[in-house]
């Protein structure tokens, strides 16, 4: 009985193991491991040096849009570039896979088609349903859902390093093929604004249509307003307008300026920088980072922005067409 009792005591040869004995903690560990990383950054800095900033290397020039084929029509340009091949291959990609899937569709779905049918009831149960009712709801749908997958698709597709660059080439038994380079339509402020454009038209007409030109027009005005003066509710319904004009600002550049700050940061910490300044070393410590912001933009950020594009689209057509402002 005493040698059990011994035995089961704390401190005892079955007892706990000393806390000396412990390894490091994580928090140690991760800051031991960026002290090296830090270590061998500075070391390969002093190794290579500087060789001074690169005039040559214009990161701008990641974006601008030269003409492949060059087309003119009645004095507008309707020449090729990589933004309308992006275009272009995004909704080629849309209907693409939605209609695959769509006739692949089984009663007991594997996992592709869990997650279609999980971003379907997303986009007909959240997205539209959250704002949209009944029949509206039902017309609208078609057109909510288009939207949300073109820009979840592109913004996808800008990820994917493609031959674009036509700046720099690189030749494969002498043919000249363009360098990879990450581009997306929505990168593209054009892109944005057009899709901007034809919700803010829809709105505007479903909302005429709903409950005519009059009285759509009247319902910009909040409610509580029968004691106020002519000229205050002029003023306010000034104001309605400025703010209706603004959405155009803000809902094409929201989308624009997400994607193409995302794309500037994986120019610039994927070796653009280090290339600009003139400091090698410089990569191997903003490479991590770019690895970062990229699961960050593609798991996140591409995804977020097209549900923020579509669910504004769908509460601007509801606030339209509901019975108050």
């Amino acid at each position: 009985m005493e040698s059990a009792t011994v035995q089961g005591a704390p401190g005892g040869a079955t007892g706990n193991s000393d806390p000396e004995k412990k390894g490091l903690s994580t928090k140690a560990k991760v800051l031991i491991g960026f002290g090296v990383y830090l270590a061998v950054s500075i070391l390969l800095l002093l190794i290579f040096g500087n060789d001074g900033k690169n005039e040559a290397f214009k990161p701008q020039n990641e974006f601008k849009l030269e003409p492949w084929v060059s087309i003119h029509l009645a004095g507008i340009d309707f020449s090729i570039n990589k933004a309308v091949l992006y275009l272009v291959l995004a909704s080629l990609l849309t209907i693409a896979v939605m209609v695959w899937i769509a006739r692949r569709m089984v009663d007991r779905p594997n996992r592709v088609q869990a997650a279609v049918e999980m971003a379907y009831d997303l986009t007909k149960n959240t997205i539209t349903g959250g704002s949209l009712h009944g029949e509206l709801a039902r017309k609208w749908f078609p057109f909510i859902g288009a939207l949300f997958f073109w820009i979840w698709f592109s913004n996808m597709l800008g990820f994917l390093p493609l031959p674009t660059n036509t700046e720099h080439t690189f030749s494969i038994g002498g043919l000249e093929i363009p360098s990879f380079a990450i581009y997306a339509a929505t990168a593209n402020i054009a892109i944005p604004l057009v899709l901007t454009l034809v919700v803010w038209l829809s709105y505007h007409v479903e909302g005429i249509r709903a409950k005519g030109a009059g009285p759509y027009f009247k319902s910009w005005l909040p409610p509580g307003l029968e004691e106020m003066s002519p000229v205050g509710k002029g003023a306010i319904f000034v104001i309605e307008v400025i703010s209706h004009f603004v959405r155009l600002i803000s809902l094409s550049v929201r989308l624009f300026a997400n994607i193409l700050a995302g794309h500037l940061l994986l120019l610039f910490m994927g070796g653009g920088l280090a290339v600009l300044l003139g400091i090698a070393a410089l990569g191997a410590l903003t490479f991590p980072l770019a690895f970062a912001f990229f699961i960050f933009e593609v798991g996140l950020v591409a995804t977020l922005q097209a549900f923020i594009f579509s669910t504004l689209s769908a509460i601007y057509i509801g606030g339209a067409t509901s019975a108050s402002h």
